[in-house]
C-alpha cells in the first residue's frame, strides 16, 4: 500500500485559489490532474493546467470529448497543451448534454489524436467499479476494450465497496484489458467543505460521480459514512495483487488540497511504523 500512496494523482477543480493551494501543499512528485466543468468549459481546466506545468508540476488536464467544438478545436487545445510541455491528458466522455460540438464519446476524440500523430505519450480513459447511473456495465467494459489501442491507463471513478472494487478488476482483466489503473478514492472529505462546494459547483463537477448516486453522497455527508483509511485497509488484497496491475491511487480532493496531503503524509507515516 505504501508504494501506491507514493503513486498519487490529485485531482482538483479549476477555481481562483487552487493554483495557490497546490503550490503551498503539493509536492512536486505528486501528479496534478484538472477537471474539467460542462458549465465553465476547458478555458479554465487549460488555464490551470499550463500555470501548473510552468511551476514544475505534471499535470494531466482533462479533456471532455462532449467539451469540444470540433476537430480544429481539439487541435488548437493540443497545441496549446504542448506547448506548456504537457504530455499526460484525461479523456472522459463528459457530463455536457447536448455535447458543444461533434463529438459526443471518447473513442472519436482518441482515433483523432492518433491520426494526429499521438502527440502525447500518456493517455487515460475512464472505468466504473460501481455501476454508472446512464450506461449498461457491459457496455463500459467493451468501451475500455476498443480505447484501449489509443490509451495508455484507465482512471477509475470511485467505489466505495472493496469488494465490487476487486471484482472489477478481475472482470476487466478477464476480458483482457491490461492497461495499467489509477484506482479513484475519495480523500478525507470534511462534510461541511463538501457540502458547501456542492453549493457552489454543483454535483455535477469534480462531484460528477454523484449525479444518480445519491447514496454515495450521504456516504461523505454521514458522520462516520466514510473514511479512506477503511477503505484501503479493506481494499489492500485487490490493489496490490499483481494480476490487478493497479499502478497507483487516484485521489478526488474536492479542492480540500492541504487536507489530503496531510492524510497521505500521516498514512505514509504509519506505514513507516509499522
Amino acid at each position: 500500500m505504501r508504494t501506491l500512496l507514493k503513486s498519487v494523482r490529485y485531482e482538483v477543480l479549476p477555481a481562483k485559489s487552487t493554483q495557490d493551494k497546490v503550490l503551498a501543499h503539493v509536492p512536486r512528485d505528486v501528479v496534478v490532474t484538472v477537471t474539467a466543468s460542462p458549465v465553465k468549459g476547458l478555458e479554465p481546466t487549460l488555464d490551470l493546467a499550463t500555470g501548473l506545468a510552468a511551476h514544475g508540476y505534471r499535470v494531466v488536464p482533462h479533456v471532455p470529448a462532449r467539451l469540444l467544438r470540433d476537430d480544429a478545436h481539439l487541435a488548437d487545445v493540443v497545441g496549446r497543451l504542448r506547448a506548456a510541455g504537457i504530455d499526460d491528458i484525461f479523456v472522459p466522455a463528459g457530463d455536457a448534454d447536448p455535447p458543444t460540438g461533434t463529438y459526443h464519446g471518447a473513442l472519436p476524440v482518441l482515433r483523432r489524436l492518433s491520426e494526429l500523430g499521438s502527440p502525447f505519450t500518456h493517455i487515460g480513459i475512464t472505468g466504473y467499479p460501481e455501476s454508472h447511473p446512464l450506461i449498461d456495465d457491459d457496455v463500459i467494459v467493451q468501451s475500455m476494450w476498443d480505447k484501449r489501442a489509443h490509451a495508455t491507463y484507465i482512471v477509475s471513478n470511485l467505489c466505495f465497496d472493496p469488494r465490487v472494487l476487486g471484482d472489477w478488476l478481475v472482470r476487466v482483466r478477464r476480458r483482457d484489458v491490461v492497461l495499467p489503473v489509477h484506482v479513484g478514492v475519495a480523500g478525507p472529505v470534511e462534510r461541511a467543505k463538501l457540502l458547501s462546494m456542492a453549493t457552489k459547483i454543483g454535483v455535477g463537477e469534480s462531484a460528477r460521480f454523484l449525479a444518480g448516486h445519491a447514496s454515495w453522497f450521504l456516504r461523505f455527508a454521514a458522520p462516520g459514512g466514510y473514511s479512506p483509511d477503511r477503505l484501503l485497509r479493506r481494499s489492500a488484497d485487490a490493489l496490490t495483487a499483481p494480476s490487478a496491475a493497479v499502478a497507483g491511487l487516484h485521489l478526488f480532493t474536492f479542492n480540500q488540497i492541504a487536507e489530503t496531503e496531510r492524510w497521505r503524509r500521516g498514512m505514509l507515516e504509519r506505514l513507516d511504523g509499522c
